[in-house]
């Protein structure tokens, strides 16, 4: 397969809430695609129809676009607590169906969603199932998760659902059964490699290929080092940590498979005495060169 042009951004609260500002950052950086999370003193979903043109207004200024609306919606809910339309579920049902209208405002095609809580231990066999899997958990997820890509066939939108290391889908391997189990070319897979380390999955080549290059919906690219016995993580400049080994071999397989969605680095490594601009700063060269 021909290799594609690479699409690469950025999340710009990882410079700056000031959107701006961010936006100059990042496009003197090289970088195209501003990934919105939060903006000023708010999360994306939460601004008005004169905030949302100023954001419009300021990509179109810089000649950026906006390629996911990132907003942590159904993010730390308990499965085993939460009831298709209770309270909390509707509020987060709502909040996704403002991403949408502002995607649709920014002409953004993805929208990002969470996968509720984690449960540690999903599956088991020869007695684990008895003892130690957390029960009925997993079709939970399925059910809790079945009205919000009906959300995204109906608005023809594309959700991309984040491997969060504090989620229900922490890795490639969960987030391809994910897939297959629920259907829908409206959900795709936001892979955050860095954040399956906490689920002991190598990037490469076990993440990639249990989730392939078709269940890509978008990329996140960080670095980490990671301690699960001592329940640590500590962020690092791009190359410095456990993603080191991984990346490489990721840009290749990548670009020999012809992945043509966004890639974005999160930034969100701070080096001492510094910020999280110069931690972008730091990292933004290697992340061109690795994945440009």
């Amino acid at each position: 397969m021909e290799s594609v042009m690479a699409k690469l951004g950025v999340i710009t609260d990882g410079i700056s809430r000031d959107l701006e500002h961010a936006l100059s950052v990042m496009t003197s950086a090289g970088l195209e695609y501003a990934e919105l999370q939060y903006i000023g003193d708010k999360e994306v979903g939460d601004l008005n129809d004169a905030e949302i043109n100023q954001v419009q207004s300021l990509v179109q200024s810089y000649n950026a676009k906006v390629c996911c609306i990132s907003r942590h919606n159904f993010a730390g809910m308990l499965v085993g607590a939460t009831e298709v339309g209770d309270a909390n579920y509707n509020q987060h049902l709502d909040g996704l169906k403002r991403c949408i209208e502002m995607a649709r405002g920014l002409d953004c095609p993805r929208v990002r969603i969470m996968s509720f809580r984690r449960e540690m231990i999903l599956f088991g066999l020869n007695g684990a199932d008895h003892w130690i899997v957390s029960k009925g958990a997993w079709d939970k997820l399925l059910k809790l998760l079945t009205p919000v890509v009906q959300l995204a066939e109906d608005e023809q939108i594309q959700l991309v659902l984040e491997t969060g290391n504090n989620a229900m889908i922490t890795s490639g391997f969960l987030g391809r059964k994910l897939l297959d189990d629920l259907g829908s070319d409206r959900l795709k897979i936001l892979w955050d490699p860095a954040n399956s380390l906490y689920a002991c999955e190598p990037t490469h080549p076990d993440g990639y290929q249990a989730l392939g290059v078709d269940g890509i919906g978008h990329l996140h690219i960080k670095d980490a080092i990671v301690d699960m016995p001592k329940a640590t993580v500590q962020f690092c400049e791009l190359g410095e940590g456990d993603m080191a080994p991984y990346l490489q071999p990721l840009a290749d397989d990548l670009k020999r498979d012809g992945y043509d969605g966004v890639i974005s680095l999160e930034s969100v490594y701070r080096p001492n005495n510094g910020d999280f601009e110069a931690g972008f700063l730091a990292s933004v060269g290697r992340f061109r060169e690795l994945f440009g």
